[in-house]
């Protein structure tokens, strides 16, 4: 017998796994953080590439103020067309300067969603508000 293994239960199947579940797993995982003091907002951002998404280009933004995180209290704003809420509220100027930076950044906030460019690529192509 293995040392921190069950042999006698079932082996988990990766069909038992529910996919939506597993996607936003994956998605946290693939986040990386941009704090105020890279981006010039108020609040800390998300950004990723596509992944397993099935959704387009966006960008969640902490409903925190500065470098506080917490995935489960995030507002959600779409790149394209047009930079745009799509999901919780924000103040109307930190909802301002958000859709600034987004689309100030949105060439580098896309190739990075579409795999062109890494995290430190990313980085190095973003603008501060």
């Amino acid at each position: 017998m293995s040392p921190g293994f069950d042999t006698e239960s079932q082996p988990m199947r990766l069909k038992e796994i529910e996919r939506p579940e597993f996607e936003e797993d994956q998605d946290l995982f693939e986040m990386a953080n941009l704090y105020p003091r890279t981006t010039g907002l108020p609040r800390t951002v998300w950004v990723s590439p596509k992944g397993l998404a099935r959704h387009d280009v966006r960008v969640n933004v902490s409903m925190l103020l500065g470098d506080r995180v917490d995935a489960e209290n995030t507002a959600i704003v779409g790149v394209r067309p047009l930079p745009s809420l799509l999901h919780g509220e924000l103040r109307p100027d930190d909802l301002n300067a958000v859709l600034s930076w987004v689309s100030l950044n949105s060439p580098a906030l896309i190739e990075y969603w579409d795999g062109g460019i890494d995290t430190v690529e990313l980085v190095t192509r973003l603008q501060r508000v």
